[in-house]
């Protein structure tokens, strides 16, 4: 299926429920029907492009004059197995939530801790999406997709995905430039178990024998008590990444304020609690109008009816203004400002 449209609304397609148009959309549900579309309108390359999949991690500041393109391809399939692993391909446009289930009916792990993460799979290795001690460039195989710029179909390792915190090379280098349509992952059969973050192990324990569904069961509750329902109070989840200081810098903070969360991680690097920063800076619970702070959780800024994209972003910016002042950390947004 192909849809073209100009002036199209975009309301639907952010959770942050911005109400924002793009010059030209275009939807797909079939890989080749990308180069069928530029083969039938070249004069499209030359627009702005950017490439939209659930609209979850997003934040539109105007109207968006150029070209979206937003890949729907559906379908989920086993293309490979062993004693040990399945490698399982999924389309750009299946839910990520729905992959995850998917993947916990199986009995297959590896993404069970990245449950009720919104959005779609070909987003997932772009943003190398992460929670509770999993991430998702750790399962992913292969990337698959074309290059705008030669419209040669062309794939990416895992290794050339260059996987980072929230980062990968297709959200730098190739932002807007190589199109995503199908994503394989490397599950396992006999998957241990992540349940060293926060109450995920009491959580599970309570569900009774602790495998896949009730680790997913656990992480369902325990993020919708934490976060708002996009449907019912517009947002983009976490709004700002945890950021990495030095470990020296660390130190003195603790000095300062001692019940400061930190977490090592590597190269004399420590990783601070963006939400606690947030949160100690005064800004839980604060609105400014139809923008706010989420009252159960710093991190995540919420759009209270009709909020702009511009006055999110200003909103944003006091924020990080603040946690500097107090801190001497800069904090840096997960989502895309377009």
């Amino acid at each position: 299926m192909i849809r073209f449209s100009e002036n199209y609304s975009l309301n639907k397609h952010n959770t942050f429920g911005i109400k924002v148009k793009a010059k030209y959309f275009f939807e797909f549900t079939e890989p080749d029907d990308l180069l069928l579309f530029f083969n039938s309108n070249k004069s499209l390359k030359n627009e702005k492009i950017w490439v939209l999949g659930g609209g979850s991690n997003v934040l539109f500041l105007n109207d968006f004059d150029g070209l979206i393109i937003h890949p729907n391809i559906p379908g989920i399939q086993i293309v490979k197995e062993d004693r040990q692993n399945i490698w399982v391909e999924a389309g750009a446009g299946e839910v990520w939530d729905e992959f995850v289930q998917y993947a916990v009916d199986c009995q297959l792990g590896g993404v069970e801790n990245l449950s009720l993460i919104p959005g779609l799979v070909g987003a997932a290795p772009v943003q190398n999406i992460g929670a509770y001690g999993q991430e998702v460039g750790n399962v992913v195989v292969k990337v698959k997709g074309f290059d705008l710029d030669t419209m040669l179909k062309c794939e990416f390792s895992a290794v050339q995905c260059e996987f980072g915190y929230r980062n990968s090379i297709l959200k730098s280098t190739f932002k807007n430039k190589f199109i995503i349509t199908s994503v394989v992952f490397k599950l396992e059969k006999f998957p241990e178990y992540v349940l060293n973050y926060g109450q995920v192990a009491e959580k599970a324990r309570a569900k009774g024998e602790i495998n896949l569904s009730a680790i997913r069961a656990a992480i369902i509750e325990i993020r919708k008590l934490k976060l708002p329902d996009a449907k019912e109070l517009g947002n983009a989840g976490s709004f700002f990444k945890n950021p990495e200081v030095d470990t020296e810098f660390a130190e003195q903070l603790k000095l300062q304020f001692e019940n400061i969360p930190v977490y090592p991680v590597k190269n004399n690097r420590t990783k601070l609690a963006a939400g606690w920063l947030i949160e100690k800076a005064g800004w839980k619970g604060v609105r400014e109008g139809n923008v706010g702070v989420y009252e159960k959780q710093a991190l995540v800024l919420v759009n209270y009816g009709n909020a702009t994209g511009q006055q999110t972003y200003d909103f944003s910016e006091k924020i990080k203004l603040s946690v500097f002042k107090k801190f001497g950390v800069e904090l840096e947004r997960e989502v895309n400002c377009v």
